[in-house]
């Protein structure tokens, strides 16, 4: 909205400073401090109002050290995650850039689908909450409109190197590139990035090549399924990652700042030019968003650390591992998830061995048997006897180093 505002008042009236606003590290800058902000000082009200309410969390004896003690903490504070996310990108972003909206549309809905599951468990006192088949649901729901509209949208391209003479009528761009001329056109792509292959570009319709000829119009369909699968993943494995105070928080910020990273030298064509990637024309309103996401993680960490004064909840925690696998889908970088995200992989794989072993193992031997203490990961460790704030610190360390795996990994070809 401010964009809008200061573009009309620097056109028309010339006031001095308005233009600033025309600058994305400018407005990503204000995103981040307006998150922390509202996170910081409306968070703690907020608490205090789910504290009177007595929306508290209740606990199951895991049989871990101070687990007890967190009884009645207060939870669904990821209202307070959305609203970090959602005023300042309102305030600063272009909200016709149809990347702003469809990542407005993922923190919305995935929140609501979150905050749905919370108020079962806190008001109507049903310890299942929604019924995982109808998370499921919503999130497939989700992952067929993201999925539809990348494909379809037609500003949703790629900047692409192209020989003369052009087929379409579409704007030819012209640079020099070692002293010698390159034309490049925007359009439409199902190209995504990957490392270790050729230029580090995948194209979905090489999925079913096998088909043979006419094969690439089964591009959508398979572009739809890897974008299902994506979302679901690593939405769930940051709500499981969401198990003890700060994990889920700072690893998503650390993620966070890394996807800001990668946007921003996506949607910038010299630094992509330079870099020799994908550059993603009117993608750069996703740093605005990424700073807004950051600063609200970071601002909710100043009341999730150790020990923690409120849990986000599923409301805050299916909303932050839906936003971090839309936006890498946005900048076509979400087959580096598995490294970048590699903490919510390993802890939702975890579950998925322990569950699966004991259920193989119960069927042939009568008795099911574990592979881990306790399933996910981290609780794990706190059987062994770590303290939950080293563990929190050690995979926010391991975070950070995928983190700087993802980004050199853009030059490994």
């Amino acid at each position: 909205m401010l964009y809008y505002l200061f573009s009309y008042l620097n056109k028309n009236y010339n006031i001095p400073g308005a233009g600033v606003f025309q600058y994305i590290t400018f407005r990503t800058a204000m995103a981040v401090i307006v998150s922390l902000l509202i996170t910081t000082v409306y968070g703690r009200r907020l608490i205090d109002y789910l504290r009177f309410k007595q929306v508290g969390e209740t606990v199951r004896n895991l049989g871990l050290e101070g687990q007890m003690q967190k009884a009645g903490t207060p939870t669904m504070g990821g209202l307070i995650i959305l609203l970090g996310i959602l005023v300042p990108t309102l305030l600063f972003a272009k909200l016709d850039n149809i990347y702003i909206i469809l990542m407005l549309v993922t923190t919305v809905w995935l929140g609501a689908i979150g905050f749905l599951d919370d108020y079962i468990k806190v008001f109507k006192k049903n310890k299942e909450g929604l019924a995982g088949k109808f998370k499921i649901i919503g999130q497939v729901g989700l992952a067929l409109i993201i999925g539809w509209t990348m494909y379809f949208h037609n500003d949703i391209t790629i900047r692409q190197e192209v020989k003369l003479p052009v087929k379409y009528d579409v704007p030819v761009y012209y640079h020099l590139k070692n002293d010698k001329p390159v034309y490049t056109q925007d359009i439409k792509s199902p190209k995504t990035t990957i490392p270790f292959y050729k230029n580090n570009e995948f194209d979905y319709s090489k999925v079913v090549k096998f088909l043979g000829h006419g094969y690439e119009r089964y591009t959508l369909i398979v572009f739809l399924f890897f974008t299902i699968i994506i979302i679901t993943f690593i939405s769930n494995g940051a709500n499981i990652t969401d198990g003890i105070d700060g994990l889920a928080t700072g690893t998503s910020a650390i993620i966070g700042i890394t996807l800001a990273i990668l946007a921003y030298v996506s949607s910038n064509i010299v630094m992509s030019e330079y870099l020799n990637i994908m550059y993603i024309p009117n993608s750069g309103e996703l740093v605005v968003f990424a700073g807004a996401f950051v600063g609200a993680c970071v601002g909710f960490l100043w009341y999730n650390s150790y020990p923690a004064q409120v849990f986000m909840g599923d409301t805050g925690s299916l909303a932050i591992g839906g936003i971090i696998a839309v936006f890498a889908i946005m900048i076509r970088k979400e087959l580096l998830l598995p490294v970048l995200c590699g903490v919510f992989v390993v802890e939702n794989i975890s579950v998925m061995l322990q569950v699966g072993w004991f259920k193989l193992t119960k069927k042939r031997f009568g008795e099911g048997r574990r592979i881990f203490l306790m399933a996910p990961l981290h609780h794990h460790y706190q059987k062994k006897g770590f303290h939950e704030a080293k563990i929190v610190t050690r995979f926010w360390i391991l975070c950070i180093m995928l983190a700087i795996l993802t980004v050199i990994t853009l030059k490994l070809r």
